[in-house]
Parts: structure tokens; C-alpha cells; sequence
């Protein structure tokens, strides 16, 4: 197959499962449809020579970061009814930041210098793109690159805080209580007949013809 059907093909399932993540009202299938952006997006830096940021992209984000978020969704107990019945309320904000995100691609990919004719420059047989990539990232975007890694601190620690929700009948355990107890503070087992076994040897019980069992 040709490299150019592999890239609109690639391109056209990442357009459409990112419509699906923002238009989706279960988000347990977001997630999904998000998944499949990312692996989709993988394909296309494969098609780009960028093996490194493929496999970074499946085993961070697709092999951790989306299981995390799976994770969060199904254990918050999410209220589908109550999501649909914001979801038109907050559409106009969503479609204002779309159309914002919208100007600011344009303004960039219509600028001069990105429009400006340009011919691709084959790599040397030496060349790594793993080793060139590490050394733009500690050299020349070393603040970004610590940035982008407390960015993602921050929200793996988001996800994991919003599961810790208070519950007045949730049952805990204090480990310092429990060593500090003393001998006579134990529930003591005590062994006491049961009321078939006490009936039996005082008061023989009655069968159902009126005589009593041996």
C-alpha cells in the first residue's frame, strides 16, 4: 500500500476518533475513541520516520496514562443522566474554545515561515532518531520537556485524589489502636450451647406425630 493512502487513512481514523471523544456522552467510550486517536497517531509518526515517539506514544500514554484513566472513570460511579442533561448547557462553551483552538491552527500553519517551500533532506545511514530527539529535548528544550513531566505529575495525581472520596460508612482500621490493646481489652470467644443441642438434652424436641424422639 502506498505511503500516501497510509497517511490520509491514519489521518481520517484520528480526525474521526477525536470527534468521538468530545461527542461522546458515555465517557467510558471517550476514553475509548481516545485510544484509538492516539494509536492512530502512532501509525502516522511511524509513516514519519519517528519510531521512538510511536512506541513512547502506545506504552505512555495508550499502555498507561488511558488504563489510568479507565481506571478513574469506572471506580467514580459517573452519572450518565446527569451528563446529558449538561451537556447542551455547557455546548456554547465548547464550541467557543473549538473555535479558538481553530484560529490559533490556522494563524500558525498559514504563517510565512511554515508555508515557505521547503525539500526533504535524506537522513544519513548513521542517523538515530532516538539520539537526535534525546538531544533537542536536554540541550534545547529542557524546560518544556521537566515542564511537560510535572504537567503529567500533576494530573496522575488529580486522578488518584478523586477517587479518595469521604464516606460516612466507610470502615477503617487504626493500626496504632490496635497494638496499643491491651490482654483484657480482647473480645474474648466464649463457647456456648446452641438451643438444638440444650432443647436435645433437657427437653427432648416433639416430632410433628406428637411423640418425642429417642
Amino acid at each position: 500500500m502506498h505511503i500516501e493512502t497510509l497517511f490520509y487513512l491514519f489521518a481520517a481514523v484520528t480526525v474521526f476518533a477525536a470527534l468521538r471523544v468530545i461527542t461522546s456522552r458515555n465517557p467510558l467510550h471517550a476514553v475509548l475513541f481516545l485510544v484509538l486517536a492516539f494509536i492512530s497517531c502512532a501509525g502516522i509518526w511511524m509513516l514519519l520516520e519517528a519510531e521512538f515517539l510511536a512506541i513512547a506514544l502506545v506504552l505512555v500514554y495508550v499502555g498507561a496514562v488511558m488504563v489510568l484513566f479507565l481506571f478513574v472513570v469506572m471506580m467514580l460511579d459517573i452519572n450518565i443522566e446527569k451528563l446529558r442533561l449538561g451537556f447542551w448547557r455547557w455546548l456554547p462553551v465548547g464550541l467557543l474554545l473549538a473555535g479558538l483552538i481553530g484560529v490559533q491552527m490556522v494563524w500558525v500553519l498559514g504563517a510565512k515561515e511554515t508555508s515557505a517551500g521547503m525539500t526533504a533532506v535524506k537522513h544519513a545511514a548513521d542517523y538515530s532518531n532516538t539520539k537526535e530527539l534525546g538531544r533537542l529535548i536536554y540541550t534545547d528544550y529542557v524546560y518544556p520537556f521537566e515542564l511537560a513531566a510535572v504537567l503529567l505529575l500533576i494530573a496522575m495525581i488529580a486522578a488518584i485524589a478523586l477517587t479518595l472520596r469521604k464516606r460516612r460508612d466507610t470502615k477503617r482500621q487504626n493500626i496504632g489502636e490496635q497494638i496499643k490493646v491491651r490482654r483484657q481489652d480482647r473480645v474474648r470467644i466464649v463457647s456456648v450451647p446452641s438451643a438444638h443441642k440444650a432443647g436435645t438434652e433437657k427437653n427432648p424436641a416433639a416430632l410433628p406425630n406428637g411423640h418425642t424422639a429417642d
